[in-house]
């Protein structure tokens, strides 16, 4: 069976950092290593991130992969992130993923939300 998924690089990137998190997230909970991102209306800055495990994608996706570990991104959302870097950061405030979103016009602090 052929994967339905376009794959256009560097729309978007998985940096190393986010890869190793959802490997060993996934391998927890007994996942494929899938991370779908996907932008939603809502936040302090009107438009959010949203993160979660996915199985696998979409025909409108579009597929970025680092070690192995697929970050999937549909259609609509790919409008508002493309260009952005998805990373996994540690810092006293706590452990996330960031998105590098050159689009955004302004954020939050929590850096979860963004404006265009």
């Amino acid at each position: 069976m052929t994967d339905p998924a376009t794959t256009l690089a560097p729309a978007i990137t998985l940096a190393p950092s986010a890869a190793r998190r959802v490997a060993a997230i996934a391998a927890k909970q007994a996942k494929p290593a899938v991370l779908r991102l996907s932008v939603e209306g809502g936040g302090c800055s009107g438009f959010q991130y949203k993160f979660g495990l996915d199985e696998l994608p979409q025909a409108d996706d579009t597929v970025a992969e680092t070690e192995g570990v697929r970050l999937l991104v549909d259609s609509v959302s790919l409008d508002l992130v493309s260009g952005s870097v998805v990373e996994y950061v540690e810092s006293l405030g706590g452990a996330a993923f960031r998105v590098t979103n050159p689009n955004a016009s302004a954020g939050c602090g929590c850096g979860s939300s963004f404006a265009i």
